[in-house]
C-alpha cells in the first residue's frame, strides 16, 4: 500500500469566513478528512459549528484557540464528540489541525 501525502504549501486555501482559512490536506474514500485551519487575530466562526455526522479532533499548532468557552494554547488536543458544538474563535490568532475520522 502506498502512502498518501501532501504539503501545506500545496493545499488550496478556501476562506470560510473573514479571517478564517481552511486548507484541506486529505480526504479518504470513506469520508474521513484532515485540514489545517488558520485564524487571524480577532476572528470568529459565523454561527455554531456542529459536529455531525461524527466527531472532530483538534490539535492547536500555534497561538491560542477558543471554543467559545475556554482558551486552548498551542500543544492542546481537543476531542469534540459527535453532536457537540462550539463557536471557534481566537483573540491572538491560531493555527489548528482538524481531523474528522468519520467525515
Amino acid at each position: 500500500m502506498d502512502f498518501e501525502w501532501t504539503s501545506l504549501n500545496d493545499a488550496p486555501t478556501r476562506e470560510l469566513f473573514p479571517g478564517i482559512r481552511l486548507r484541506s490536506l486529505w480526504t479518504s474514500p470513506a469520508g474521513a478528512s484532515a485540514h489545517v485551519l488558520q485564524m487571524d487575530p480577532g476572528s470568529t466562526w459565523q454561527g455554531v459549528d456542529v459536529h455531525e455526522p461524527g466527531p472532530e479532533e483538534v490539535y492547536v499548532v500555534d497561538g491560542v484557540f477558543n471554543d467559545g468557552v475556554r482558551d486552548y494554547p498551542a500543544g492542546s488536543f481537543i476531542h469534540c464528540p459527535a453532536g457537540s458544538s462550539h463557536v471557534p474563535q481566537t483573540a491572538t490568532g491560531c493555527t489548528i489541525f482538524v481531523f474528522y475520522p468519520e467525515g
